[in-house]
């Protein structure tokens, strides 16, 4: 099995260190870079299958490098935030960030933040067992591969989902017509409790909008049930 690389991002480097030495523990290549420019240097020349991105950093923002890595590349990315800095978090998501963690933050808790992405990401697992045959999801003229993890238009356009858009996008499929609240929604997508001020989901939701509806801003296939959630209304067909 080939090892997996990580590289984190960060300014601070007693907390690089900290955090690479934990997760080599685990058994993570890990690289590390202080800024955008270290961060380049080790993307052109090491394979990274996940980013852990501070968004405080000198010179180019968090932010902007988030922007940057998504607009090139579907690498998840786990941003890290300020403690209570809600707009950060959904800024970062908006961006296309997979998953978020405040500072300070547990080590263990960033190990499985790490490995529930990478498992949404479908990295290989250590004695895991061979994957089911693939499968096709239909609905509306689009089809969902779940083997290839990836979205059809129907017009035959691949439209790039990322690791959230897709695990959403999955639950919404797995569960059509259905009213699914947004703690439904995080625990389905996100392997995790929801906060009382977690707004991630309505940032995902709007992100997946604007890739599959005609019209954004009046949706037909994701609606908004007022004071519940959401629903998926088309009819979703096994191909």
């Amino acid at each position: 099995m080939s090892e997996t690389r990580l590289l984190i991002v960060d300014d601070d480097r007693e907390i690089r260190d900290l955090v690479a030495r934990f997760l080599t523990q685990h058994g993570y290549r890990v690289f590390a870079a202080r800024d955008a420019v270290a961060m380049e240097e080790v993307l052109k020349t090491t394979r990274v299958d996940l980013i852990i991105l501070d968004l405080m950093l000198p010179g180019k923002s968090g932010l902007e490098i988030c922007r940057e890595l998504r607009a090139r590349s579907s690498m998840p990315i786990l941003v890290l935030t300020a403690m209570g800095d809600q707009t950060d978090r959904i800024v970062g998501l908006e961006m296309g960030a997979d998953d978020y963690i405040a500072k300070p933050f547990s080590p263990r808790e960033l190990l499985a933040r790490i490995r529930a992405i990478l498992r949404r990401a479908n990295q290989p697992v250590a004695g895991g067992s061979a994957m089911p045959p693939p499968k096709m999801l239909k609905f509306a003229g689009w089809k969902l591969d779940l083997g290839r993890r990836r979205l059809e238009a129907p017009d035959g356009v691949i439209v790039d989902l990322t690791t959230g858009e897709y695990e959403l996008l999955m639950a919404f499929v797995e569960h059509p017509q259905r009213v699914m609240t947004r703690n439904q929604l995080l625990d389905l997508a996100r392997g995790r409790d929801a906060t009382p001020f977690d707004r991630s989901i309505d940032v995902q939701v709007s992100r997946i909008r604007r890739k599959i509806e005609a019209d954004p801003k009046s949706p037909t296939m994701i609606i908004t049930v007022r004071g519940d959630g959401y629903m998926f209304t088309p009819t979703v067909e096994v191909a």
